[in-house]
């Protein structure tokens, strides 16, 4: 009975052990394993373009929107990120952001949520 009592307690503990392990593993999303709020930090270079359509898209804001440019749904997850929002920008003018650096291989006609 004691023995049977330690195996249960030991196969649970495994249970456990496995259910802890697989939550804590990263997950790929829209951006591939790097979460869209850790993304959005790196944009910070354009947050005075996402703020003011009228204001000049930086050399550095423009080369980062190229490279994440190729993977659209990756720049719509952090347009829309809580980093995003907690930093006040506006979607209106961040959409905007790969039009005024003349990437020619922009997303043309791609919705980000139901603002754009």
């Amino acid at each position: 009975m004691a023995a049977a009592l330690k195996l249960m307690c030991v196969m649970g503990l495994i249970v456990l052990i496995s259910i802890l392990a697989i939550g804590n593993v990263a997950a790929a999303g829209e951006c591939g394993k790097s979460s869209p709020d850790n993304e959005a930090l790196k944009l910070a270079p354009c947050a005075e373009a996402a703020l003011d359509a009228k204001a000049p898209v930086s050399a550095a804001c423009c080369a980062k929107v190229k490279n994440m440019g190729r993977n659209p749904s990756c720049l719509c997850a952090i347009l829309l990120s809580n980093a995003a929002k907690a930093s006040g920008i506006k979607l209106e003018n961040a959409i905007t952001i790969p039009k005024r650096c003349n990437i020619a291989n922009r997303p043309v006609g791609y919705k980000c949520g139901r603002e754009s």
